[in-house]
């Protein structure tokens, strides 16, 4: 009966690990980058290792004439362990072959928020209300990630509708990140920042 019980589990371990492999993880079908294009509000988000931004998470996408897709995007962030601030940051995009997987690259002061060309994978949205946006770091031996951050973004920046959190809730197991998510508070600290200097 024990082993029984063993090799259940070991099974049970093994499916889960597939469900979890970053090749596993299905992103928007059909993404269109025009109807991304505009502002987004974090409202919950899944932090990498080390330095990240904290709240107050408001990015901007633009396209070019010629489809190039940039952004602009702000968050309260803590360095040297008590000064707060504002960052600002601006990111490139390279396409892959895949639409809604792109390698970001940050630059100016928030360059050190990275490690290179990141990860960013629209795993869903219905551009109108919600997106949830994935990130995978560095994977592990067995493909799986050890190091990954995800931010499900909304239109509106006190939050998701109903019908919007079941959705992002549903995508959320894809991503084997149940429970791994914090809110993320709009509170207006970046225009508060702003005006005090």
């Amino acid at each position: 009966m024990f082993c029984l019980i063993i090799a259940l589990c070991f099974v049970a371990s093994c499916w889960a690990q597939d469900n979890c492999l970053v090749s596993n993880i299905k992103v928007m079908q059909n993404f269109n980058r025009h109807r991304y294009a505009g502002t987004w509000y974090a409202v919950a988000k899944k932090d990498p290792v080390g330095l990240f931004l904290l709240d107050n998470i408001k990015a901007n996408y633009v396209i070019s004439e010629d489809g190039v897709m940039t952004a602009t995007a702000e968050g309260r962030v803590i360095i040297l362990n008590n000064w707060e601030l504002c960052a600002e940051m601006f990111g490139t995009f390279e396409d892959t072959v895949d639409p809604a997987k792109f390698k970001m690259k940050y630059w100016g002061a928030a360059a050190v928020l990275q490690q290179g060309l990141d990860n960013h994978w629209v795993i869903d949205t219905d551009y109108d209300n919600y997106a949830i946006h994935y990130s995978c770091r560095e994977q592990s031996w067995d493909g799986t990630c050890l190091d990954s951050y995800s931010f499900i973004f909304s239109r509106d920046p006190k939050g998701l509708t109903p019908e919007s959190q079941r959705i992002v809730r549903k995508k959320q197991e894809g991503l084997c990140l149940v429970g791994k998510y914090r809110r993320v508070a709009q509170d207006g600290f970046c225009n508060k920042y702003r005006g005090q200097y």
